[in-house]
């Protein structure tokens, strides 16, 4: 077993997540002793504030003062106390985790990277300690983890290998998220310019809308998009509208008139070219063959 968030064997081979500690804890004025484990941690600050003092292997302290709503991820081994200052309090959710023969359960650590490139970049980057700040997406995930292990015990469930692999996306990419933007990699633009589409299909969007949504130059978007998906962002958007009309057009309770609309489409006329080109039938010939598929499975 092995307690390290960046032992080379997680990226090359398949491991399992197995868990030693997970529980909630108020603190009030204390002052732990530095001490280190086997296991990478997690400490959540849901409420109050407290210092996670981190000692490096010269024996030098780098406080780092948490907040509601931040948390400290820790490398094993590494030495580490927390203070509550006198007067103050503060309450964690805690989750210590380790590395173990891969169960069965998927995915696997190994294969979740080899799929999730921003998972294999946190994976390949050591730090002794890192601070991220949540919007609450991680903090919902980790409770559900916690809730399920409690249920479960610490060997876990299906569940359990699910949640964490979300935590671990979600923490991978809250990193990425922290760097300067300068450092930011090219696929994080992409991902956020992705997520405005999927939010805004519904609406005109044009180029510069997408790109000033994620802070850079619409030409450079337009460069990396298509470097990264093999598609324009108006391709994309195309593809995404006509996805969407073609759910819309199975349900066979919206008017065909209408689902041009319902895609962001203002011209009907250029809704039914388009859709025409993307799925080689007209909405109303679509609908038909959907409505005779149903009808012969009856």
């Amino acid at each position: 077993m092995t307690g390290s968030l960046f032992e080379q064997g997680l990226l090359e081979r398949d491991y399992s997540p197995h868990f030693l500690a997970y529980y909630y804890k108020q603190w009030s004025n204390y002052t732990m002793a530095y001490h280190h484990h086997n296991s990478t941690e997690i400490m959540y600050l849901i409420s109050g504030s407290c210092v996670v003092e981190v000692r490096d292997e010269a024996g030098g302290d780098t406080p780092f003062q948490l907040k509601r709503g931040e948390m400290i991820l820790l490398d094993a081994e590494v030495q580490h106390r927390l203070i509550v200052e006198e007067g103050s309090s503060c309450r964690m959710l805690n989750v210590e985790f380790a590395f173990t023969e891969y169960g069965g359960v998927v995915p696997s650590i190994g294969s979740l990277a080899r799929e999730e490139e921003v998972l294999a970049e946190l994976l390949r980057h050591p730090f002794d300690s890192l601070v991220l700040s949540d919007q609450e997406e991680v903090f919902h995930v980790l409770k559900a983890l916690v809730l399920e292990l409690d249920q479960r015990g610490r060997k876990g469930s299906s569940m359990v290998h699910l949640l964490f692999a979300e935590l671990l996306l979600r923490l991978a990419r809250l990193r990425i998220e922290s760097l300067p933007s300068s450092q930011q990699p090219s696929q994080l633009y992409v991902r956020r310019a992705i997520e405005f589409l999927h939010q805004n299909y519904d609406r005109s969007i044009q180029v510069k809308e997408v790109a000033l949504s994620v802070n850079v130059h619409p030409g450079y978007l337009h460069r990396i998009f298509r470097t990264h998906t093999g598609q324009t962002l108006t391709d994309y958007l195309n593809q995404l509208r006509m996805e969407k009309a073609r759910m819309l057009l199975g349900q066979g309770e919206i008017p065909v008139a209408e689902i041009a609309d319902y895609v962001g489409i203002s011209s009907r006329q250029y809704f039914h070219l388009l859709f025409k080109k993307y799925s080689g039938c007209t909405p109303i010939e679509y609908r038909n063959s959907v409505d005779r598929h149903y009808w012969s499975e009856e």
